[in-house]
């Protein structure tokens, strides 16, 4: 249930560009995430980080986007998501007893602090990638392309590329550490 939720947005957005514009795409994300904020409120009594900070995103660059009737911005949205996600993972390295990682997954699994520290740092650094990659299939992929045909791309790689690469980097990051988990002999 909970991964249906976080995917809520996205999911409405995809379906909302297949058959109408981008602009309307984007109307419906902005509504999808208040309604996935306020459904996760209703129910939990907390706000979740990621759906606030990518909440905020949204309805400032989605906003930007209806008000000027210009894509680029909503183009940047994936983008700013992942280098604040980046921006708060890697200030964990610098910052605190734990890395945000860590205060993540530390009730789930148990990590030497070292091994924590690199996967919080591969996390980082995944984020900073992806965010410019979709930079990259915004603005500079296939030039030759018409725009109509360029924006059905990086609809296609923000939803289904950008998934992908972080189920497949999620799946990575597991196999990694399989190897160093602690299990508690209680």
């Amino acid at each position: 249930m909970k991964l249906l939720l976080d995917f809520f947005p996205l999911i409405l957005f995809f379906v909302a560009y297949k058959y109408t514009n981008i602009f309307i795409a984007t109307a419906v994300a902005i509504a999808a995430s208040v309604i996935q904020v306020i459904f996760y409120w209703s129910r939990k009594k907390r706000f979740e980080p990621t759906h606030i900070i990518t909440l905020a995103v949204i309805v400032i660059f989605g906003g930007m986007t209806l008000i000027f009737r210009d894509d680029t911005f909503i183009k940047w949205k994936p983008t700013i998501v992942e280098w604040i996600f980046a921006l708060i993972v890697l200030g964990s390295q610098l910052i605190g007893r734990r890395t945000a990682i860590e205060f993540l997954l530390g009730s789930q699994i148990q990590l030497p602090p070292r091994i924590w520290k690199n996967v919080n740092l591969a996390w980082g650094l995944f984020f900073l990638l992806v965010g410019a990659l979709n930079l990259y299939v915004a603005f500079f992929f296939r030039l030759d392309l018409d725009e109509a045909t360029r924006t059905d791309i990086w609809v296609n790689f923000k939803v289904f590329g950008l998934m992908g690469l972080t189920l497949l980097f999620t799946i990575a990051q597991m196999a990694l550490i399989a190897k160093h988990i602690q299990i508690d002999e209680k």
